[in-house]
């Protein structure tokens, strides 16, 4: 069975919610999803369930912020009986906020407490316990602290790691900003893989296509793909084919979109706005005839409606403007 992980979508903070989690299993059945990062403060004080999930979205994972051992050690548990296929470990996360709460980027200085955290987990769980890291922070060198941090982490038993392949300035940059400034420097990851041919070596940062997907691949485990993956969903309808040899979930986007409703009217039971879902699908006829119709109407609309038809009237207002298939702008 080909390794979930070859094809995933990032972790990504209000975005990669349960209900764009569910919206993307419709389009792959088998590349893995990741949760938002969760705080261990927030599972273990928080008030609200921070670990709700559909038994559909497996293989799901979990990325957990925090950097106590022991608290780590109680949440993955945690999120072992919950169900959870595995549990990733933030050590990219470059905000204020993360750095604050000692966890995320700032850890990649601090292989030796990682290396504890994954030790303190692995002899909890049976599930993987993952790391997410970049490729440095600040002025540490690249190349050798890289590989120090994945050699003592491995140590402690971790054998998947996936890196985003663009240094964490901490100081100077905004998190928009660590996402877009510091250059990609894919063979830095490619070089990593090679030193370190045993370990599953998946790589984030900057993946536009499933063609560059595929060229990763020649050279490493995985490839995550992140902001893509949210703006073009669609783009997944074709990965089970591809790169699991397994038939194509859904080939029709109008489909997809009403597969949604029953899902919307049942969250709305449970508390949920229509918007709350609606949102995570503004991307699904992205570069289609009547795209930005489809776009206009949800975010018009979203917030006052109170029902799943919103997604039929959002459809039939894009039928209503699409242009006809001899139209110039219909071949875009």
């Amino acid at each position: 069975m080909t390794d979930p992980r070859r094809i995933s979508i990032a972790p990504m903070l209000d975005w990669t919610d349960r209900h764009y989690r569910f919206f993307m299993r419709g389009l792959t059945r088998h590349a893995m999803l990741y949760t938002e990062m969760v705080t261990t403060g927030a599972i273990l004080f928080g008030k609200g369930d921070y670990l709700a999930f559909d038994e559909q979205e497996h293989p799901v994972a979990l990325q957990l912020g925090g950097s106590d051992p022991e608290q780590m050690a109680e949440c993955a548990a945690i999120a072992e009986q919950r169900g959870y296929d595995e549990v990733n470990i933030n050590v990219g996360c470059p905000s204020d906020r993360v750095k604050n709460g000692r966890f995320g980027a700032c850890l990649m200085a601090e292989p030796e407490l990682v290396a504890r955290c994954v030790a303190a987990m692995k002899a909890q769980v049976s599930i993987p316990v993952t790391v997410k890291c970049r490729i440095g922070i600040d002025d540490m060198d690249e190349q050798a602290a890289l590989n120090q941090f994945v050699e003592v982490v491995a140590n402690a038993g971790c054998t998947h790691f996936t890196v985003h392949a663009r240094k964490a300035w901490l100081q100077g940059l905004s998190p928009k900003e660590n996402r877009e400034v510091p250059p990609l420097n894919y063979e830095r990851v490619y070089q990593l893989k090679r030193d370190f041919s045993e370990l599953h070596i998946a790589l984030n940062g900057g993946v536009k296509s499933l063609d560059d997907a595929e060229r990763h691949l020649e050279c490493l485990d995985g490839v995550m793909i992140g902001r893509e993956a949210y703006a073009n969903p669609f783009l997944f309808s074709q990965v089970d084919e591809r790169f699991f040899q397994q038939p194509a979930r859904v080939l029709d986007r109008e489909a997809m979109a009403r597969r949604m409703i029953p899902y919307i009217e049942h969250q709305i039971t449970q508390g949920a706005k229509p918007w709350h879902i609606a949102r995570h699908m503004l991307g699904l006829f992205q570069g289609q005839p009547g795209g930005r119709i489809w776009r206009r109407y949800l975010s018009e609309n979203g917030t006052r409606a109170d029902s799943g038809q919103l997604i039929e009237a959002a459809l039939a207002a894009r039928q209503e403007r699409k242009p006809s298939p001899n139209h110039p702008s219909a071949k875009i």
